[in-house]
């Protein structure tokens, strides 16, 4: 099983580590909970070296972005980084991705560690003559650093701290490092790639400026705070961006793959919708759970307990479209009454 590069780093911090998307990741240093109010009240540092990468360059390379995948690259300028989605022909997630666009045509594509080889080789077969597909990866390390406090540590490390949605590049300690302004958390923040010969020191300088080292437990509950969806659990390739409320992700002036089915389901209805809701208390949905509301049924995809909030949230889908203002979860062996809510749960 492929570990981080900075896997020996974590060992001599403490961590405790958990099979993610075939990695051998951190789960946690302290605690979930400690780590994920550290993120909303200060600062943390995640390593996500297992998020897939890889760089798309050439005269064309524009063309196959915006045909890959539903929002479009070209509404935005080098220098700025994009949320969007590779979808099937029925209109399904197969996987979301941030782009970072560095010039007119230079892009890092950063799909999902699980779904890396997929979009890899769905990019590397729709590119023309002219136009690299090289994965990015193996070379580099990953890290997020998350928090309020993020813009001054990223300043006192790399010297300069990206604003939102905004790519640099520069260098640190004579190696060239690749930055946006993006996160998971909902939280000012950069995520910073660097070659593996600088991945110690970078994370190590982070952590030294005042950052505290965070697993990926907290980076869910973090997501899911924000109603974020997660790729395997929120959005899959039976699932398709409007049902999921993300209509805003996908722009419909360009032709790409997915739309026409995108196009049909405007038409004639979506068959099932993403709800969020809050229990009371400690009652905690739970991935899986079942979920319903009126006529409607489904199955909770994501929850948890929000530290913020002292409360259980979730999300799941409903079928037919529910749009009522409560819902009611299966916990265990009771039917819990839980209210329906827009996201974010957590107002930044």
């Amino acid at each position: 099983m492929p570990v981080s590069p900075l896997h020996s780093f974590h060992e001599r911090l403490g961590a405790r580590f958990t099979d993610f998307g075939g990695w051998t990741m951190p789960v946690q240093y302290e605690g979930v909970i400690a780590e994920h109010m550290a993120v909303r009240r200060g600062v943390g540092v995640f390593d996500v070296s297992h998020l897939g990468r890889f760089a798309v360059t050439g005269a064309g390379a524009t063309e196959i972005v915006r045909v890959q995948l539903c929002n479009d690259i070209a509404h935005i300028t080098p220098g700025r980084a994009q949320y969007t989605m590779a979808l099937n022909e029925r209109g399904g997630v197969v996987d979301d991705i941030i782009v970072w666009r560095f010039a007119d045509d230079d892009y890092w594509i950063m799909p999902n560690g699980t779904n890396f080889d997929v979009i890899l080789e769905r990019f590397r077969a729709g590119s023309g003559v002219g136009v690299t597909v090289e994965p990015v990866r193996d070379a580099t390390a990953l890290v997020a650093v998350q928090g309020p406090d993020s813009p001054e540590v990223v300043r006192r490390v790399l010297g300069s701290m990206p604003g939102r949605f905004r790519v640099e590049t520069g260098t640190f300690e004579d190696h060239p490092f690749w930055a946006a302004g993006t996160g998971y958390t909902g939280e000012r923040g950069a995520e910073i790639a660097v070659p593996l010969a600088a991945a110690d020191a970078l994370f190590g300088a982070i952590v030294d400026a005042g950052a505290t080292p965070c697993g990926l437990g907290a980076r869910d509950t973090l997501r899911l705070e924000m109603g974020y969806p997660l790729w395997g659990q929120d959005l899959d390739e039976e699932t398709t961006p409007l049902e999921a409320g993300l209509e805003w992700v996908v722009a419909w002036d360009h032709e790409f793959v997915g739309k026409e089915a995108l196009e049909r389901q405007r038409r004639e209805g979506l068959a099932k919708r993403l709800v969020a809701f809050e229990t009371e208390g400690r009652k905690i949905p739970r991935h899986g759970h079942a979920l319903r509301g009126g006529a409607s049924h489904g199955t909770v995809t994501s929850g948890n307990f929000s530290p913020i909030l002292e409360r259980g949230i979730g999300m799941g889908y409903l079928s037919p479209p529910y749009d009522g203002d409560s819902v009611e979860v299966r916990i265990r062996k009771d039917w819990v009454e839980a209210e329906v809510v827009t996201p974010p749960f957590v107002t930044r």
